[in-house]
């Protein structure tokens, strides 16, 4: 019996000093921003993170422990191969998952968690967004770090089990009792809230350090769990957060309307990681998108515009719903829930508007062709509608040739018409088809370098529109899916990385040279697009109207778990999990922050509604 409870209570060590060395393996690959931590803050990584650890490692434990307690009636050598296949291949899958997040988390700023997931359906495209030389040498870490801790288990267990002799029922029931008492740290206590992320949260403002402390393994396993219910916030009693929400979203003004037709063409050209970082007018970078800086000039641009979410998918499901980004997910992956989402092409349809989108790439990634088949689109133009001479991009059609091709969509339809175009060439690997003008071959110069291009393009597709004879009676929203950490490497959840922008063009607006100074968001674009026509929608619940003469002008958006709140000469940062401010500035006060807490709690209750 002594030696069976041994090697129990050693395989749980073993996996506890695993997720340990993880750990550390985790501060080494981020240590520029390891080096802003304090010693006793990275010490409290290892020691907050310890529950976790051990959560995950008696999870691990549970199998191994009933097949111990069953090896009492056999010798240490009957059940070896059993315990070295099963260690073996736990290693191989959280040895994965840990190498993995390595990268991930330097390009999204969270641990891993299900997110992945939803690029296996189209493992192509998500390949082609990482850079294959440092794809390549995770590939080898993985393997010589599995290869290094089995040769470490292979050492510590292999003798002493296989010289185990048989025992009798006693010590198989004292081994399923200690089985049994693994509930105890897996739910990180006998406590009624059973083991989350807000466990190992410690510091009150700095996100690495909290990030750090989980184990991402025990992160991806309880995101996948979860997965389709989004977790709700009760910062309120029960009525109180709608109350704030409502009193917050209110409008008592009178749209201005700043159209000179009421049935315009309606043209949204959604641009890919266009950060307002590289807009001069945005006191962005000089010289990388020198056409959408002159266009300013031309148009009305919307300097206080913030993206939902940090990815297309929530951007695009913003823009052309209303609907505010998740925290973890995305609701584009629940077509039951898209289904009953509002859809502007739908309300637009009412004044006799067709309606098309325009995609370079494949419309099967990120479930866009459910979401835009539920939203009843009439036409539907992808990849696989372009000549393959023109597919000459990883992901698909690179934009100045996408651009092209929606022009002729547009040259061939009658009016009235809306039509979506989303750019891609901007995007990891930020590859581009002309010579370089920006040169650099790190990340942060070949983003700036793809920028370029794809504002080359978009003003190539401008000037020509303008010799067309639908221009004059058409109105083009350029707007961004999303910002991106480029340039300046900004952290995830700060209002920077979320700053985007939108200027509207064309012979259908009645002003030009013109700056709104409103904040807002995507979700806002709807309504006040509806607004200019003479239409509303009331399931538009999370939009409002920027050109309202007393618009409520705020802006929101959700990072991983947290959301930001801004408004003019204020900003509030908060963190879900953590339950705590990470960065403020003006006059954030309380009651400012209850309108964002309000917008994340009605959001949770409506999505697990739907």
């Amino acid at each position: 019996m002594k030696n069976r409870v041994i090697l129990f209570l050693k395989y749980l060590l073993f996996w506890y000093l695993f997720f340990v060395v993880c750990r550390g393996l985790f501060l080494l690959y981020h240590i520029r921003l390891t080096k802003e931590l304090s010693v006793l803050d990275i010490f409290r990584t290892f020691w907050y993170g310890a529950k976790m650890d051990l959560s995950m490692a008696s999870y691990i434990l549970v199998l191994p422990g009933l097949g111990l307690a069953l090896s009492s009636f056999f010798k240490g050598k009957e059940f070896w191969p059993f315990f070295k296949i099963y260690t073996i291949l736990v290693l191989l899958i959280t040895g994965f998952l840990v190498v993995a997040d390595l990268e991930l988390y330097r390009n999204w700023g969270f641990r891993m968690d299900s997110t992945p997931l939803m690029y296996l359906k189209k493992p192509k495209e998500a390949i082609i967004s990482s850079n294959i030389l440092i794809d390549i040498f995770l590939i080898i870490f993985w393997i010589l770090f599995c290869w290094g801790c089995t040769k470490v288990y292979f050492r510590v267990f292999r003798e002493s089990i296989k010289h185990l002799e048989k025992s009798n029922w006693t010590t198989s029931v004292v081994i399923l009792f200690l089985t049994a008492s693994l509930i105890i740290p897996i739910r990180g206590g006998v406590g009624v809230a059973s083991m989350n992320t807000g466990y190992v949260y410690f510091h009150k403002t700095n996100v690495f350090a909290n990030h750090a402390a989980i184990n991402v393994v025990w992160n991806v396993g309880n995101s996948v769990a979860t997965s389709g219910k989004l977790k709700t916030y009760p910062f309120f009693d029960t009525g109180r957060a709608e109350e704030i929400f409502n009193k917050s979203i209110e409008d008592r003004g009178v749209t201005c309307k700043l159209l000179n037709t009421g049935t315009p063409n309606i043209i949204f050209v959604i641009m890919e990681s266009f950060t307002s970082k590289i807009i001069e007018p945005l006191q962005g970078m000089k010289g990388i998108t020198p056409n959408f800086s002159s266009l300013c000039h031309e148009g009305i641009l919307f300097d206080n515009c913030y993206a939902a979410g940090d990815r297309t998918d929530k951007g695009v499901i913003a823009v052309l719903s209303g609907y505010p980004a998740l925290p973890k997910f995305s609701i584009i992956n629940f077509s039951k829930k898209t289904e009953k989402l509002p859809f502007l092409n739908q309300d637009l349809r009412k004044l006799g508007y067709s309606s098309e989108f325009v995609y370079g790439c494949d419309i099967d990634f990120a479930n866009f062709r459910s979401y835009f088949r539920n939203a009843q689109y009439d036409k539907i133009i992808s990849k696989e509608d372009f000549d393959k001479s023109k597919c000459n991009s990883k992901w698909g059609v690179h934009d100045h040739f996408a651009f092209n091709r929606f022009l002729e969509e547009c040259n061939a339809s009658k009016s009235p018409f809306f039509k979506v175009f989303l750019s891609q060439s901007s995007h990891e690997p930020f590859e581009t088809p002309v010579k370089t003008v920006i040169p650099g071959n790190d990340e942060e110069h070949r983003y700036l370098n793809s920028a370029h291009y794809a504002d080359w393009s978009l003003g190539d597709f401008i000037e020509k529109a303008k010799n067309t004879s639908w221009w004059k009676n058409t109105l083009v929203v350029i707007i961004a899916d999303h910002g991106i950490r480029h340039p300046w490497n900004t952290p995830s959840y700060m209002p920077l990385k979320f700053h985007i922008p939108m200027l509207w063009l064309g012979g259908a607006l009645a002003a030009h040279d013109t700056v709104i100074h409103t904040f807002c968001s995507q979700t806002d674009v709807p309504k006040t697009i509806l607004h200019q026509v003479g239409l509303d929608d009331k399931e538009l619940k999370f939009s409002k109207d920027i050109l309202s003469s007393r618009p409520p002008a705020y802006s929101f958006y959700v990072f991983n778990d947290g959301f930001g709140y801004l408004k003019k000469d204020s900003v509030v940062v908060f963190d879900n999990t953590a339950g705590s401010i990470i960065f403020e500035e003006g006059n954030a006060s309380g009651h400012f922050l209850d309108k964002g807490k309000a917008q994340m709690e009605i959001l949770s209750d409506d999505f697990n509604r739907r």
